[in-house]
């Protein structure tokens, strides 16, 4: 595979995605042919579905609960007789299997993960902790694998690496770096993948037993969703199933895989059949997390043990086999919906402390406000009233004012004076129209002259007049200027630099994306945070068109429209998450971004997202878009976010505050993103 060639823009392998599995094929107890040929089966579906690594159960080969028959030879000989089968049988299949079996070496017998690739052993994993408490009596059979380093080993008439210091790496898909743990290893105060992870595996695997008790599922999920958020990798887990001897336990089967904290795939529990559970882990998101968190390299050279490399050739297809992971079109919106009211309240919540504290150091008496009608302003103005609320402060301390120009259409202007009235605030109209022609005249602009020329200069001049109005009533009443405008537009640099929206003394939106704001509001509405009045004119803004109002619309023509212009904010906020968090190339956002939006029935929407909203782009559109953004973002918006007011980060995506996530010079160039772009994605 060319990991530049631009026909594989539609492969997984392309980007940097690993096509995990986890198996709880069917066992008996001591049945070793039958469970070979489980083992196999789940083998071939896993192959069927593009899988890169299976992962099954611990002594899977031999079933777990057998006890001491564990010890007896002729078991013993099956097993290893059936290790070669499987092995032989790999020759015809693609992913990595990891299968459980009990292991003799010399006078000593372990609990082992033999690790299996196209027709070669290619290493063999003692459990490092016998668990030996409860319903376990594991040292009753089993040496631990502690201190088994830099050994060999010979199984099924092949000789292989044999210890707990391997970590098996794919010499043709980088991110295909393994390491393997055994149950009860996952368990212990210091997991023996973590230091595996701190010297450079990506994927863990834990090949588990693990008999069910109540609530022991919730438990596993919180080791292993831990064990990978601390060790940032990604966690693939699979636990034993149907079949095991039920004399005394009961065995739920329980599979799994984690990325970085997040849960990207589960089977069914308690199945009557094997269980499939299969995610496509990124493990190009993995090693971005691990380059930006300088404590993780601290952590690797302060106390990592060395480890040996087993390199293998895995032979990727590099075709166009989906992607099998949740992908949030709304990378920055709440997605979690056990969770969704308490995240909407942490974001909305963030903002209004931040304004509170900034409001108390000041010492002012009032907040200053312009209220447009639109999204921005709106959001802003109904932080600043809770913010009141939370300081037991009369709303009247906030100044709103409305500033109609010369595109201020009529329902923006009501709205914005049925919001200012509805909040109970200070409310007030300046017509800067007046103010714009005199500036405009003093000028010379043709506009003056009644010539229908609307430029940039038309434009901003009163974008800064308005701002200008705003610093000049906080001056004369001791208040401050509240900021409206919100990550997206920084993002672009949509915004006016110096006098215009661009500065405040608070940008309390600052760290809140377009999508984000929408989605605030509209939650807002759904959980009653206001009056009933207040949530219908908050649903009226959320209908209405986003547009600057800046320049007039002819006769029979629209108003002026900012995503005709920047595309659509949904699309931005998609590429400013994952240039802005992870530092992806371009193509790979273009491939994510296609994945997540090319079909508006496909996937999950953010609760309560209206139906007549979901969109879908295809490739071209995607790509124009995303062309658009490296632009304004890379080489032209810069100077505009280095002299950024202060403002709260609001959401694990970042903010680009220059004091905060995002530091860059203002005069570089957006080429090197471009040419990427250009380069790597195809154009039909």
């Amino acid at each position: 595979m060319t990991p530049d060639a631009p026909g594989q823009f539609f492969a997984m392998h392309r980007h940097g995605f690993v096509r995990v599995a986890t198996s709880t094929p069917r066992v008996r107890p001591a049945d070793v042919t039958f469970n070979c040929e489980s083992i196999l089966a789940e083998a071939r579906r896993a192959d069927e579905a593009r899988a890169d690594l299976l992962v099954c159960p611990e002594l899977c080969l031999s079933s777990y609960a057998i006890d001491d028959l564990h010890l007896q030879d002729a078991l013993l000989q099956a097993v290893e007789d059936a290790a070669q089968r499987i092995i032989a049988e790999s020759a015809e299949l693609a992913p990595v299997l990891l299968v459980g079996a009990p292991i003799r070496d010399g006078d000593r017998l372990y609990n082992c993960a033999l690790v299996i690739s196209r027709g070669h052993l290619l290493g063999v994993v003692p459990k490092s902790y016998l668990p030996n408490y409860r319903e376990f009596y594991e040292k009753r059979w089993f040496s631990h694998g502690r201190g088994v380093v830099g050994q060999q080993i010979r199984v099924a008439g092949q000789s292989a690496p044999f210890g707990t210091d391997l970590i098996f790496q794919a010499t043709d898909l980088p991110g295909l770096s393994l390491h393997v743990e055994i149950c009860e290893d996952l368990w212990t105060p210091a997991p023996p993948s973590g230091d595996a992870a701190m010297a450079g595996a990506l994927i863990l695997a834990n090949l588990s037993a693990s008999n069910i008790v109540i609530g022991k599922s919730s438990d596993r999920h919180l080791l292993a969703r831990s064990q990978s958020m601390r060790a940032i990798a990604a966690y693939a887990y699979s636990a034993a199933g149907p079949g095991e001897s039920t004399t005394d336990l009961a065995w739920d089967g329980q599979g799994f895989v984690y990325e970085m904290g997040d849960l990207l795939a589960e089977s069914a529990r308690f199945p009557t059949e094997p269980q499939l559970a299969v995610a496509d882990v990124d493990t190009g998101r993995i090693q971005s997390e691990r380059r930006r968190t300088g404590s993780f390299a601290d952590a690797a050279g302060f106390r990592v043990p060395s480890f040996r490399r087993v390199a293998f050739e895995h032979r990727p297809h590099g075709a166009d086999a989906g992607l099998i992971r949740p992908l949030r079109r709304f990378p920055f919106v709440p997605n979690r919906q056990s969770h969704l009211d308490q995240d909407c309240y942490e974001a909305f919540n963030i903002q209004v402390d931040g304004l509170r504290r900034r409001f108390e150091a000041t010492g002012g008496s009032h907040m200053v406000i312009g209220v447009s009608g639109g999204l921005d302003s709106t959001h802003a103005l109904i932080v600043a009233a809770r913010t009141c609320d939370r300081l037991s402060l009369p709303r009247d301390r906030i100044l709103a004012f409305t500033m109609p120009g010369f595109a201020t259409s009529e329902g923006t202007r009501s709205n914005a004076w049925r919001l200012m009235r509805a909040m109970g605030v200070t409310a007030a109209e300046i017509d800067i129209r007046p103010a714009a022609r005199q500036m405009l005249a003093d000028m010379g602009h043709p506009f003056a002259n009644g010539e229908p020329v609307y430029d940039v200069t038309f434009e901003n001049v009163q974008a800064g007049l308005r701002t200008d109005y705003l610093f000049r009533l906080a001056n004369q009443r001791s208040g401050f200027v509240i900021g409206t405008g919100d990550l997206s537009e920084l993002a672009l640099g949509w915004c006016t630099y110096g006098v215009g929206d661009q500065m405040s003394h608070y940008g309390v939106n600052a760290g809140v994306p377009k999508t984000l704001i929408q989605y605030l509001i509209r939650w807002c509405i759904q959980t009653a945070q206001f009056d009933a009045p207040t949530a219908e004119v908050l649903q009226s803004i959320l209908d209405t068109e986003i547009s600057p109002e800046l320049v007039p619309a002819g006769e029979g023509q629209a108003m002026q429209s900012t995503e005709a212009r920047i595309g659509p904010y949904e699309l931005n906020d998609f590429f400013l998450y994952y240039i802005l968090r992870h530092g992806f190339a371009p193509s790979k956002v273009a491939f994510l971004a296609w994945q997540a939006w090319n079909d508006a029935g496909r996937g999950s929407w953010p609760e309560a997202f209206p139906p007549h909203k979901r969109h879908a782009y295809d490739l071209a559109q995607i790509t124009h878009w995303l062309e658009s953004f490296l632009f304004r973002y890379f080489q032209t918006s810069q100077f505009k976010r280095s002299a950024l007011p202060n403002g709260p980060k609001v959401s694990a995506g970042g903010s680009l505050s220059p004091r905060g996530d995002w530091r860059a010079p203002s005069d570089s160039v957006a080429d090197v993103w471009l040419d990427e772009l250009r380069r790597n994605v195809p154009r039909s």
